[in-house]
């Protein structure tokens, strides 16, 4: 059983990458806290009680659901608001610029030239924007194996498919970005 100290380790430790998976998906940063937020506590109040081991599965697969679960809500908001629409503001259009949340800088940061700041901040922009135009479940596969470094067997158990589907998901998505960013004549 996970103490109550090592359930708040275990959400500190996830919090920010959960967050970012997060804003992948719902592209808008209030929703994708709210998932977050969420996901924690359903994480605390339904699965606290179950060994230290098994949180990171189900934190994921509750993450998931949640998710989900927002965009459900969005289609049938969207639905019955749809007449609506005429009088959203202006302003609200949803962008969100994920350089901007990222605050955590390097200390070789601190030793580049201002050139190859910027120009390494317009390649991940341009990394950034091919991830969002990915299809949900290959995007979906591709942030888990490679931004969370799940293996495949706990992408597959947190996406709730075979792993092979999981394979599959994540060549088609590296095949894309690869191909999507060749194209703007971006070398990694």
């Amino acid at each position: 059983m996970a103490s109550d100290l090592e359930l708040s380790e275990f959400l500190k430790s996830v919090e920010k990458r959960a967050f970012k998976r997060s804003v992948y998906h719902v592209r808008n940063d209030e929703a994708a806290l709210d998932i977050v937020q969420d996901s924690m506590m359903k994480l605390a109040e339904h699965y606290g009680h179950k060994p230290i081991e098994e949180l990171p599965m189900l934190f994921q697969r509750i993450l998931s659901n949640c998710t989900l679960d927002w965009f459900r809500r969005q289609k049938t908001q969207n639905a019955l608001f749809s007449n609506l629409s005429d009088f959203e503001s202006a302003g609200d259009d949803g962008d969100f610029d994920l350089l901007e949340t990222l605050h955590a800088t390097t200390n070789s940061d601190q030793h580049e030239s201002a050139e190859k700041l910027t120009e390494r901040a317009q390649t991940l922009l341009a990394i950034e924007v091919e991830i969002q135009q990915l299809p949900a479940r290959q995007r979906e596969a591709f942030l888990m194996r490679y931004w969370e470094e799940m293996d495949v067997a706990e992408t597959a158990a947190a996406m709730g498919c075979s792993q092979g589907s999981v394979k599959t998901h994540c060549s088609r998505a590296v095949h894309a970005l690869g191909q999507a960013l060749r194209a703007k004549g971006i070398r990694l």
